[in-house]
């Protein structure tokens, strides 16, 4: 959690804002909108409230990604409960759970995460992609940041931030993710996403979306260079970077493509991957202090106009 600052909202539709989800940008850590922890006036719900940028070119476009997330039931995907618009803002609103970004994961951690939770953690989003890809659509807003941890394991966010961005500009999205072909102005494809799946993956287990060779765990250097392959007709379909996080040992250069549905492996039978002790206590502080968060006091009532005779 963080404080707002000046320029946030002090509420959005129903709820009443809180603190920021987000700290200011880090490596790794630049955010395609902004995300509220809030709650009701009656304090009965609290929400994660999104909200494009104050900069974003155009909001309408992002509240038009919003509509069409809400409309998905892709696993992994963070799906939009409630959406609205505030004096020309639009927001979107999910229920609350205790959930880090991808960058906080790591600082509560110290450092970059162990290779098998890597896997793990790649595992889980490379299944969610695979299921938005076998139905034509591509997420379009794979960052670190997007990348939510929680107890019930990885959600990805920013949906379409890629989409919704405007003509040149990509406000807030880390450049490390931006598959090269989108760089020179192509449209998002399903290729993209797994260019941006590697740059997260490699930040996972460096700290950095563009690190060097020795950085990352030799397990998995010869995946993810595939995955980060400037020519998209070089990079493995999301169903095989599964195949191949799922298996154990050397993560191996993926085979030729399966059926673009991917099949059941071990990892759907299996909880969510264990996460850090140092990121399960920053989980646990999280809650504890949004629960300890007092409601901004409302403000007095006006008083009723008199009548002039």
């Amino acid at each position: 959690m963080e404080r707002l600052r000046h320029d946030d909202p002090p509420r959005l539709g129903p709820y009443l804002t809180l603190a920021r989800l987000d700290a200011d940008s880090t490596d790794g850590g630049a955010v395609p909108e902004r995300r509220y922890l809030a709650r009701t006036d009656d304090g009965e719900r609290t929400v994660l409230l999104c909200a494009p940028l104050p900069d974003a070119a155009a909001p309408a476009a992002w509240a038009v990604e919003a509509e069409l997330a809400s409309r998905l039931s892709v696993p992994r995907f963070l799906r939009p409960a409630s959406q609205g618009s505030e004096a020309g803002l639009p927001w979107y609103a999910v229920p609350y759970t205790p959930v880090l970004p991808l960058p906080a994961a790591l600082a509560a951690h110290g450092g970059p995460l162990p290779e098998d939770l890597v896997r793990r953690l790649g595992a889980a989003l490379a299944a969610g992609l695979a299921a938005a890809h076998a139905r034509g659509q591509a997420h379009a807003g794979v960052s670190p940041a997007a990348v939510l941890l929680g107890a019930a394991g990885p959600l990805l966010g920013c949906f379409g931030a890629v989409r919704s961005a405007a003509p040149g500009g990509r406000p807030g999205l880390d450049p490390g993710c931006l598959a090269p072909e989108l760089r020179s102005g192509g449209r998002p494809e399903p290729l993209g996403d797994v260019f941006a799946l590697g740059a997260v993956l490699a930040y996972a287990a460096s700290g950095h979306t563009v690190p060097e060779q020795s950085e990352l765990p030799p397990g998995l250097r010869r995946l993810l260079a595939s995955c980060l392959a400037r020519d998209p007709a070089d990079r493995p379909s999301a169903p095989q970077v599964l195949h191949a996080l799922s298996t154990t040992g050397p993560a191996r250069t993926p085979a030729p493509a399966p059926a673009a549905t991917p099949a059941a492996t071990v990892l759907d039978e299996q909880a969510p991957p264990p996460l850090p002790g140092r990121v399960v206590a920053a989980l646990a502080a999280q809650s504890a202090e949004l629960l300890a968060s007092e409601l901004p006091a409302a403000p007095p009532a006006r008083p009723a106009p008199q009548k002039v005779h």
